[in-house]
């Protein structure tokens, strides 16, 4: 059992920069794969990059590649979302996830079974 909470969203300009953070609970925190999605009004949940639980293995969505990165540090029971060269579109809820799918990259919701309360990001244009 494991429990998220994200925190650092917030409003930014396009071009700008934000850090989500999501924190777990749990003593295995290094063996699920984490996640993050987002979702904007209107729109399904959609996925935005995975990093598997030691770290090495990370997995993009191609809307976000070359300006998004996952990282995770296990002693902290911590995974980040730097966002970088934000646009408009990039606007929605943030979500953190984990999955006890360690063994290769995944991507759809319904493969991870935790999920955090969201946080909000606007990119105004």
């Amino acid at each position: 059992q494991v429990q998220l909470g994200e925190s650092g969203g917030g409003l930014v300009q396009a071009g700008g920069s934000l850090r989500l953070s999501c924190a777990a609970s749990g003593r295995t925190f290094s063996s699920y794969t984490m996640g993050w999605f987002r979702q904007a009004p209107g729109k399904e949940r959609e996925f935005v990059a995975s990093i598997r639980g030691s770290g090495g293995s990370t997995y993009y969505a191609d809307s976000v590649k070359g300006r998004f990165t996952i990282s995770r540090d296990n002693a902290k029971n911590t995974v980040y979302l730097q966002m970088n060269s934000l646009k408009s579109e990039d606007t929605a809820v943030y979500y953190c996830a984990a999955s006890e799918i360690w063994y290769r990259n995944i991507r759809r919701p319904d493969e991870y079974g935790y999920w955090g309360q969201g946080t909000q990001v606007t990119v105004s244009s």
